[in-house]
C-alpha cells in the first residue's frame, strides 16, 4: 500500500539524531522479558501478572529521567505507555489493566514523564502496542496470511483456535484500542507515537486508516512510526545498523545491554565506545539512534546504564556540530568510517574510530577544501591532494591530529569546502 500521510514529515525528527527508548513496566519486578515471558511460556501468565502486586514506582522521578536523557544528548524519548501485556502506565478511562488501578504505584506514570521531557526541551514519544495479550476480546480473529517464520497463531493469547473466530468481539477490541490511543493523544499531546505488535494482524484488520485519522484529528503534527504500516512516517530497524539505509527517514532501535526491559542477570552492556560507534554509523547513514534503557520497577535507571548514557552524552556534547541537524555523508568507499554533512552541504565531517596514523585520506572528493579542523579542539590540520586525471579527482591527504587532539572514542574532522559537496562516483578511465 502507498503511504497515505497528508501532513509533511516533521523536520525536528530527522534533526534530532538521538532518542532514548524506555521499556518500563511490571516485567521489571521479576526481571523477565517484557510480555514475551508468558507468551513464550517461560513463566505462566499467572506468575507474570503476579508482578502487578510488586510494581511500586516508589522512586520514579521523571525529572531525573529527563535530566539524564538531556545529558546523554537525546532530543526525544519514547516510553512504553502500554506493551503487549496490556498494562497501561496511565489511568486509562478504558477497562483493562493499568498501573494506576492494579499496582501499588497507584497513579498516572505518563503525565509526569511528558511534562518533565518538555521542561528540559525534549520531544515526547509514547509507545503503544496494537496487540494486547490480556484483553478478553483480543484473541478473536486470525491473521489472514501470517508473516513467515513468526508463529503468531500458535499462542492462545494471540489468536483463536481454528473455527473459533468472533468478529463482533474483535470490533469491541478495536474500539477499546482506538479509545486508548486517542486518550493518549488527547491527554499528553505526544510529538511521536511509536506503535508495535502490528505483525499479528493485517492493516485492514487493524483498521489502520481509521485509527490514523482519529489520531491526526487530535494531534495533526504527530510523527508515526512504520508499525502504523502504510500510515507510518519512518522505518524502525532493530538491534543492528542496516547495511543499506532504509528509504526515507529511519531510526535504529538499540538496547544498551541485550534486554529491552530491566533484567538483572543481563550484564552484557555495550561500552561507551561501542555506543558512540553505533550513533556515528547511524547518523552517518541518515538515521536516528533510539537507545533503550530498562528502569527497575521502582523507576530508577541502573548505574551501568546511567554511566553509558552520560559517557555518550560527553561525546555528543564535544561533537554536536557533526551530529545534530546534519544529513547523511558520503557513501562507503570514500573514507574509512562514517561521515555527515552540514545542512548547507558545505562542511563535511569525517569520523575516525581508530587514532589516525600519519594521514587521513578521502577519495573521490571533487570539492576543493579550504580548511580542516578537529571538532572539539579546533586544531587546524594541513592537507594536500595527490594524483587525479581528467574527471577523476586525486586523493585528499589530511595530516593526522596530534595525540592531544585525538578523542578516546572517535575523532571527528571538519572539512570546510569551497562550495557544496561534490563527489566522483565513476569507474575511472575506460
Amino acid at each position: 500500500m502507498e503511504r497515505l500521510r497528508l501532513m509533511p514529515m516533521q523536520p525536528w525528527f530527522s534533526d534530532a539524531k538521538l532518542g532514548i527508548f524506555v521499556h518500563y513496566g511490571i516485567y521489571a519486578v521479576d526481571g523477565v522479558p517484557e510480555s514475551w515471558a508468558f507468551y513464550d511460556g517461560r513463566v505462566s501468565r499467572e506468575q507474570y501478572m503476579g508482578q502487578l502486586a510488586g510494581f511500586t514506582a516508589s522512586r520514579y522521578e521523571p525529572d531525573a529521567w529527563a535530566r539524564l536523557f538531556a545529558r546523554a544528548g537525546a532530543r526525544y524519548a519514547v516510553l512504553t505507555a502500554r506493551h503487549h501485556d496490556g498494562v497501561a502506565l496511565w489511568d486509562s478511562g478504558q477497562p483493562g489493566l493499568s498501573a494506576a488501578r492494579d499496582t501499588p504505584a497507584g497513579r498516572d506514570l505518563v503525565g509526569g514523564y511528558a511534562d518533565a521531557l518538555r521542561a528540559h526541551g525534549l520531544r515526547v514519544g509514547l509507545y503503544y502496542s496494537h496487540s494486547d495479550w490480556s484483553h478478553p476480546d483480543y484473541a478473536t480473529v486470525r491473521h489472514p496470511s501470517p508473516p513467515a517464520g513468526i508463529p503468531v497463531n500458535d499462542n492462545r493469547f494471540s489468536a483463536p483456535g481454528p473455527g473459533a473466530e468472533d468478529p463482533a468481539a474483535w470490533r469491541r477490541y478495536l474500539a477499546y484500542r482506538d479509545a486508548q490511543v486517542v486518550e493518549l493523544a488527547t491527554r499528553y499531546r505526544p510529538d511521536l507515537l511509536w506503535f508495535d505488535g502490528e505483525w499479528e494482524r493485517s492493516a485492514e484488520q487493524w483498521g489502520i486508516d481509521a485509527l490514523a485519522e482519529q489520531v491526526l484529528a487530535v494531534t495533526p503534527q504527530v510523527v508515526l512510526n512504520a508499525r502504523m504500516l502504510h500510515r507510518g512516517d519512518y522505518a524502525t530497524p532493530e538491534q543492528g545498523v542496516p547495511m543499506r539505509a532504509p528509504d526515507g527517514p529511519w531510526e535504529l532501535c538499540l538496547t544498551v545491554n541485550d534486554s529491552w526491559g530491566f533484567q538483572p542477570r543481563d550484564h552484557r552492556h555495550k561500552s561507551v565506545g561501542q555506543l558512540v560507534r553505533h550513533l556515528a554509523e547511524t547518523v552517518g547513514a541518515g538515521g536516528n539512534l533510539l537507545l533503550d534503557v530498562g528502569p527497575r520497577e521502582d523507576g530508577t535507571i541502573t548505574p551501568e546504564q546511567t554511566a553509558r548514557l552520560e559517557g555518550l552524552g560527553a561525546w555528543t556534547a564535544r561533537h554536536a556540530e557533526a551530529v545534530y541537524g546534519t544529513v547523511a555523508g558520503m557513501p562507503p568507499g570514500h573514507h574509512y568510517g562514517p561521515s555527515t554533512l552540514s545542512a548547507d552541504r558545505r562542511t563535511l565531517y569525517l569520523t575516525c574510530f581508530d587514532p589516525p596514523r600519519e594521514t587521513v585520506s578521502v577519495r573521490g572528493l571533487r570539492s576543493a577544501v579550504r580548511r580542516v579542523t578537529v571538532v572539539g579542539t579546533g586544531a587546524e590540520l594541513a592537507h594536500h591532494v595527490t594524483g587525479g586525471l581528467h574527471d577523476v579527482p586525486g586523493v585528499l591527504w589530511i595530516d593526522a591530529p596530534a595525540p592531544a587532539d585525538v578523542d578516546p572514542h572517535a575523532t571527528v574532522l571538519a572539512l570546510e569546502l569551497q562550495g557544496e559537496l561534490e563527489l566522483y562516483r565513476g569507474a575511472g578511465r575506460e
